[in-house]
């Protein structure tokens, strides 16, 4: 009994974390259906300004949550202007100038930020050398994917917008490991709402500055693209994200990058009639392969530090 109960919230997370994977390779389309025919930045102020406040009222009456203090809304707006700001934001503002397929061929390197950061700046969750080549692997089915638009280089706003979603991509992976380190007494579901929250204010200068507002047009595809990313990409994939962060480890929940491509991509060739060619199914599979190893290393890595200590408990125990 008492194991099942300890088991439950592991599974929880992961359906957390596969929710995400599913949605958020979802959203680049839905994302790129509103930018094209709205100002970038207004477009997901309205998205965040709608789903964070509704999300915050919920936990707050229904849930029954506290107001939290001055230091964890610091966090919680910290990891909002860097995931929801910076990160989110900034890859519509991209999705003007590049495909959804392609951001979020280029957000899936994501995992790769997320290590090296943790190996050469955190020195924590240091991977081994299976999640490493699982991680290596599972990037060069991306680069398959990604060497399929390298003749469009040759437009400077092409560029740009790439460059625009590295530096978004980097902005959320620095995000997620704030969330993970200084947001784990908090609500999973209240830190979202928050963090949506005040992400969208951070939005409004960019808005102000960026947006040409002679751009609005309030068409179907619009209103309803909207509707799905406030109700299923933001309320419901952020709170599975939150979740997935707080329960399971930050190179493990950063493989959701390397899913959302390939949803991406079958959603184009499925609603769109995109081209789905063999290098791009082998890509496919090399970033599942890659994926699989990395949660071989984790097993594996897991399980080596359970010997350890179960080594150390005896070795004191006959000490003593």
């Amino acid at each position: 009994m008492n194991s099942n109960a300890t088991l439950k919230p592991g599974a929880l997370a992961y359906l957390a974390l596969a929710a995400v994977c599913v949605i958020w390779g979802t959203t680049y389309l839905a994302l790129r259906v509103g930018v094209t025919q709205f100002p970038p930045f207004l477009f997901s102020l309205i998205r965040f300004s709608i789903a964070g406040p509704l999300l915050v009222a919920f936990m707050l009456t229904m849930g029954k949550q506290k107001w939290p203090d001055r230091k964890t809304l610091f966090n919680q707006a910290v990891s909002g202007i860097l995931m929801t700001t910076m990160g989110v934001s900034m890859v519509g503002w991209a999705e003007v100038y590049i495909s959804s397929g392609l951001a979020a061929v280029i957000c899936s390197v994501m995992p790769v930020w997320t290590i090296l950061i943790n190996v050469l700046i955190l020195k924590d969750e240091k991977p081994n050398w299976i999640i490493i080549t699982g991680v290596l692997v599972g990037l060069l089915g991306i680069v398959l994917i990604f060497s399929e638009h390298l003749a469009e280089f040759a437009n400077p706003l092409y560029i740009f917008g790439i460059v625009i979603t590295f530096v978004a991509n980097i902005s959320w992976a620095v995000g997620s490991i704030w969330v993970k380190k200084k947001n784990e007494l908090t609500n999973p579901f209240l830190g979202a709402g928050l963090q949506m929250s005040f992400g969208a204010l951070a939005i409004i200068p960019l808005s102000l500055l960026f947006d040409d507002y002679s751009k609005i047009q309030w068409s179907g595809e619009v209103v309803t693209a909207l509707t799905y990313i406030i109700i299923i990409g933001s309320m419901a994939a952020y709170v599975c994200y939150s979740y997935a962060i707080k329960k399971l480890p930050m190179t493990v929940v950063s493989l959701y990058a390397y899913i959302n491509p390939i949803v991406a991509v079958l959603l184009g060739w499925i609603l769109l009639n995109e081209k789905l060619n063999v290098q791009i199914v082998v890509a496919i599979l090399l970033t599942i392969a890659g994926i699989y190893i990395v949660n071989i290393g984790y097993r594996t890595k897991n399980s080596g530090s359970g010997m350890i200590q179960s080594i150390s408990r005896k070795f004191k125990l006959s000490r003593s």
